[in-house]
């Protein structure tokens, strides 16, 4: 009995190492698994960071150009505003200047008119709505009543 008591424990022996070895390489082979899919989801993550990254670029890219083309649009507008400032400059006072020698020729007519007293009632309205039409000058849609006057000659 003694031979059969070291057999089953040398086949027990054998059994559990052969059971552990089973069970080391299942862990391994778990091991491996977990190993390969950590790698795996690293390769995807690090896929979605370059994905991420790139689409970051582009859309830098594309704002930078939307910046350029929004700074040009204002430098040229800016530009278009002041040559309209200047223009609109010219203007005033190029009417102010006519308003100067309007009001000197009605003074000049006035004193001709009192000292002389040629012009009768008639002519003087019409002188009168002459004044009026430069003076509603200021509004650019009473302009077209001024269209048919004579304009002033020196």
């Amino acid at each position: 009995m003694a031979s059969s008591s070291g057999t089953s424990s040398g086949y027990s022996k054998l059994r559990n190492s052969s059971s552990e070895e089973d069970l080391q390489q299942v862990m391994d082979n778990r091991k491996r698994k977990r190993m390969l899919s950590n790698r795996e989801s690293a390769r995807r993550s690090r896929q979605r960071k370059q994905k991420l990254v790139d689409d970051l670029m582009e859309q830098v890219g594309q704002l930078r150009q939307e910046n350029n083309q929004i700074l040009t649009t204002i430098d040229m507008t800016t530009q278009l505003y002041l040559n309209v400032e200047a223009e609109n400059s010219v203007l005033r006072a190029q009417m102010a200047e006519l308003t100067q020698r309007l009001q000197s020729l009605n003074e000049i007519m006035s004193s001709v008119n009192v000292s002389n007293g040629l012009f009768e009632d008639e002519e003087s309205n019409v002188l009168d709505d002459q004044i009026g039409c430069f003076d509603s000058f200021m509004t650019p849609w009473s302009y077209s009543l001024c269209v048919n006057q004579q304009p002033i000659m020196y």
